[in-house]
């Protein structure tokens, strides 16, 4: 009773101490709750079976035997177990110990092998047990350990065949006449945890009776492994089968299928599996009021240990719905306690971390979670996968890849008579999941191990995710009422590292003054060079500015001003820049109209901005339908514009006022009008500067349509720093060899290009181009690969509403995926989760900007404008404000952001993840 009591709660106290704190009548009335009202074991003895015929495989042996027969030749099973002896050991007492051994459990001399199309156990005659010996001795003293340490891996790591080898292997390794290793391998399909230790417990006992010339001391054994697997397979039937499925099939209905942990590499296609251990311990104060709050809640340690790993996998993943998976012995009945065998389940552990718990609720919930799985614990994992069929993918484990284990028990303590005996913790062993915390409640305190996939993780991610937990568990005991979401996970140093540091972007830039002035003084210093190019067609500086300003006393004479948005439908052509710079000279924000979109489209942004003024071309008025406003042609009126004055304007414009406004189509699908400063635009120009060293001589490629904000990086990128600025035409924007051909002929120095256009290109063909920019999609690493060797290639990043570009990356031809870099000038990036915390190094979170290129907000839209700009928590000026993306990132080491995709528009497909981005109207 006390073992189903211990195994069904986890009850890691000293049993005296729960019955000082809950009544006997208490406690059994506790346990008939928990299993349904009835208990799941029956009583009836497990039977002794006659050998004939075939044995069947347990639930347990049958998936690892499944699982060895998909990918044949691995050792992520093997269980090793190293013992170090100091002193003279009795070889031939050893040797008749393992035999005898050997003889007492079935389970370590049987194979398993296909027969009429059914996998079988086969149990072997018991005989004499060879014991393979090395000697290491004649080495040097420096030289045995390492030998000894390599023969053990290369041991641990080699392959059993489960159809011949003998799936116990046992070998003494000789260090010095006064120390051996004995190493123990056993293979995972007769063995597990529990069992090692019983073999270790016999070990001992039968070689000091050896050693002194006395008999065992055991009884036979009731009842062998095959008997407990027939035994299984008859009683998980029928009703008592149904009971337990009805269970788990209404608990794991929808679960996710992965947990999204933030990995170093991508996840394999075939899962692998060599892993590390790193260690580390808890305070004692802290454990002891880990305790008490277990205690106040009613809960386990174990429970509240749980909470803690399940927040820390939420803060890491940005996941609600947690699923962790628990190892449970299964030694319920008393006839396998003693005995070798692969017993071992596990347990599915999935809970709803939504809403915005505090601790105490979640330690709740973990509660609820633990008591109603080990209610029904019965149903073996490897049933649970072949009756509900999860979908499987041979690169990650079904329902869960993060597992929580708390040994309460201390090991079996070895001892050898006239001998002194070690018994180490193995490391550098096979991961069976992605991460494994195991946590040990000793006299001395808690400690931990958390083994990870080191083809998944870095050691440093792994220190981090520890210094987190750790970190969160002292925030739970001190506020268990505060939400889960708001626990502190960062050290201070870290804190300011992110916060802080990796945002100290500050630098000087012409505050005070706006592009369309920052272009007066190139014009002012080279007007015979050349402005705008397209195709056989050029405009000087002088010129351009000329005309600008000629437009811009027309308009200003009509009333526009300051924060009056003045539509732009103008096509590709040198009047498209006359007329985005006289209205920005005139004082007013432009409203970039593609005559190509739809009418409706059209219509709608001129009756939501209320465009009173038009600048536009006499054959693309009769395409602007609901156009209130003042039509004002560039080319049927040029007579009357060009009789304004061609000197440059006094400036009636801050850089506070709108420079333009640009509508995007949204998640919703309405079009929204993003409102940008002239201050954002100065900003991004010395960025520009800084980063691309664009010269005068220098010729900018202008490929995106003015109703893309691209357009405006591009347009600002030549006119800030005197280069020509070549308009592509749109029929070189459809085609890749038309465009590759102009781009050749007219020696463009500069582009900036979507991804997907660049990858069409052929970089043999184009000698002139030196600089490279993409944005607006990921950049895969073939595309740096191709392009960056002999020329400078960036990766830049920056939604509309953050004046085109917040961040941006250099990038080489290394073979990693570019990332989006760091925050360009005067901005500042934070990686933020839904409580607007700061998310751990490597962890997802959401791409949240502030600084000088923020938008004023959303047109007419105060609701939108409050949702997506939200108060600065880390800002150090009142007033200042952030805008939160909806697209996912995570830091690496050193600062460098990597993108991951929009929040809800991630899709997995089996061995890849898809992410769809949002798309633009046009």
């Amino acid at each position: 009773v006390i073992s189903r009591v211990r195994e069904s709660f986890k009850i890691e106290l000293p049993l005296r101490a729960v019955f000082e704190t809950q009544t006997i009548a208490g406690l059994a009335a506790r346990v008939n709750q928990a299993l349904g009202g009835e208990p799941e074991i029956s009583s009836a003895p497990i039977e002794k079976l006659a050998r004939a015929g075939k044995l069947p495989l347990s639930f347990a042996q049958q998936r690892l035997w499944f699982l060895d027969q998909l990918s044949p030749g691995g050792s992520a099973y093997n269980i090793p177990r190293i013992v170090r002896i100091t002193g003279r050991i009795n070889e031939q007492a050893l040797e008749r110990t393992l035999g005898e051994i050997c003889r007492r459990h079935e389970s370590l001399r049987t194979n398993f092998v296909m027969v009429d199309g059914e996998a079988t156990q086969v149990i072997h005659p018991a005989g004499d047990f060879a014991l393979e010996q090395l000697d290491f001795s004649g080495l040097d003293e420096a030289s045995r350990e390492a030998a000894a340490k390599a023969s053990i891996r290369e041991r641990v790591g080699r392959p059993f065949d489960l159809a011949k080898d003998k799936l116990l292997r046992c070998s003494l390794l000789k260090i010095s006449d006064a120390e051996r290793v004995l190493m123990i391998l056993m293979h995972h399909i007769i063995s597990d945890g529990w069992s090692m230790e019983v073999f270790l417990r016999e070990l001992a006992t039968l070689y000091a009776a050896y050693c002194e010339d006395r008999q065992s001391p055991f009884d036979e054994l009731p009842i062998q492994y095959a008997d407990f697997a027939r035994w299984q397979r008859e009683w998980l039937s029928g009703e008592r089968l149904d009971r337990q499925m009805t269970y788990w099939s209404q608990r794991l209905a929808g679960a996710p299928a992965t947990l999204n942990l933030p990995m170093d590499r991508p996840r394999p296609v075939v899962q692998a599996s060599e892993s590390e251990i790193r260690k580390f311990t808890l305070p004692a104060e802290l454990r002891e009021r880990l305790v008490a709050l277990s205690r106040d809640e009613g809960a386990t340690l174990y429970m509240t240990l749980l909470a803690g790993y399940k927040a820390l996998l939420y803060r890491y993943s940005g996941q609600e719905d947690v699923v962790v998976g628990t190892p449970i012995a299964n030694r319920n009945r008393r006839e396998i306690e003693n005995l070798i065998g692969f017993f071992v389940n596990m347990l599915v552990l999935r809970t709803d971390l939504g809403g915005a718990p505090s601790f105490r609720e979640l330690i709740r919930r973990v509660k609820e979670t633990a008591l109603g799985a080990y209610a029904h614990q019965d149903l073996p994992f490897e049933k649970l996968v072949e009756e509900l069929q999860p979908e499987r993918d041979l690169s990650y484990t079904p329902f869960f890849q993060a597992t929580f284990v708390l040994q309460n028990a201390s090991q079996a303590k070895l001892s050898l008579p006239g001998m002194r005996v070690e018994v180490p913790d193995h490391e550098g062993s096979q991961a069976k999941f992605d991460l494994t915390l195991t946590m040990f409640d000793t006299e001395q305190g808690l400690a931990g191990t958390l083994e990870y996939n080191r083809h998944l993780f870095d050691a440093a991610t792994i220190d981090r995710l520890i210094w987190h937990f750790v970190n969160l568990s002292e925030g739970a005991v001190a506020d268990p009422d505060g939400r889960i979401g708001d626990l502190l996970l960062l050290t201070p140093a870290e804190e300011r590292m992110m916060l802080v540091e990796w945002n100290d972007t500050r630098a000087p830039f012409p505050e005070e003054l706006c592009l369309h002035q920052l272009f007066e003084q190139c014009a002012a210093r080279r007007p015979e060079a050349i402005a705008v190019v397209l195709g056989d067609r050029q405009m000087s500086y002088g010129e351009l500015n000329a005309r600008a300003n000629q437009l811009a006393h027309y308009i200003m004479a009509q009333g526009v001003g300051p924060e009056v948005v003045v539509g732009l439908c103008v096509e590709r052509s040198p009047e498209m820049l006359v007329g985005l710079l006289g209205i920005m000279k005139a004082g007013g924000a432009y409203l970039p109209l593609d005559s190509t979109y739809p009418p409706e489209r059209l219509s709608y942004m001129l009756e939501d901005a209320a465009v009173k003024h038009l600048v536009t071309q006499q054959n693309l008025l009769a395409g602007l339908p609901g156009s209130q406003g003042r039509a004002i042609c560039l080319d049927t009126e040029w007579g009357d514009i060009s009789r304004s004055s061609a000197e440059n304007p006094a400036s009636v414009v801050t850089p506070e006022n709108l420079a333009y406004v640009i509508y995007t189509s949204g998640s919703t699908g309405r079009p929204k009008g993003t409102m940008l400063r002239h201050r954002g635009l100065s900003n991004m120009s010395e960025a520009q500067v800084a980063a691309y060293g664009v010269e005068p001589h220098d010729r900018v490629s202008q490929f995106s349509s003015l109703s893309f904000d691209a357009s405006i990086f591009d347009i600002a990128m030549a006119l800030r720093s005197g280069a020509a600025l070549h308009l592509i035409p749109r029929d070189a924007t459809l085609s890749a060899p038309t465009l590759a051909a102009l781009l050749r002929e007219q020696a463009v120095t500069n582009v900036a290009l979507p991804p997907s256009v660049l990858s069409l290109l052929p970089e043999e063909a184009l000698p002139a181009l030196r600089t490279i920019i993409v944005g607006g999609e990921a950049c895969p690493a073939d595309l740096a690969h191709r392009w960056a060797p002999g020329r400078r290639f960036f990766n830049s990043y920056g939604p509309t509403e953050t004046t085109v570009c917040a961040s941006g990356a250099e990038c080489v031809a290394d073979g990693r995926n570019p990332t989006i870099g760091k925050p360009i000038i005067n901005v500042k990036i934070h990686l933020l989760d839904a409580g607007l915390q700061p998310v751990p190094m490597g962890a997802p979170g959401e791409l949240s900007i502030g600084g000088e290129g923020i938008t004023r907000g959303y047109l007419g839209r105060p609701d939108l404008t409050a949702e997506k700009l939200t108060p600065d928590p880390f800002g150090a000026e009142p007033g200042g404000r952030l805008y939160r993306t909806g697209d996912l990132a995570r830091y690496l080491p050193g600062g460098d952001i990597d993108f991951l995709g929009r929040i809800d528009h991630q899709v997995k497909l089996r061995g890849f993840r898809i992410e769809l981005g949002e798309i633009e109207a046009g």
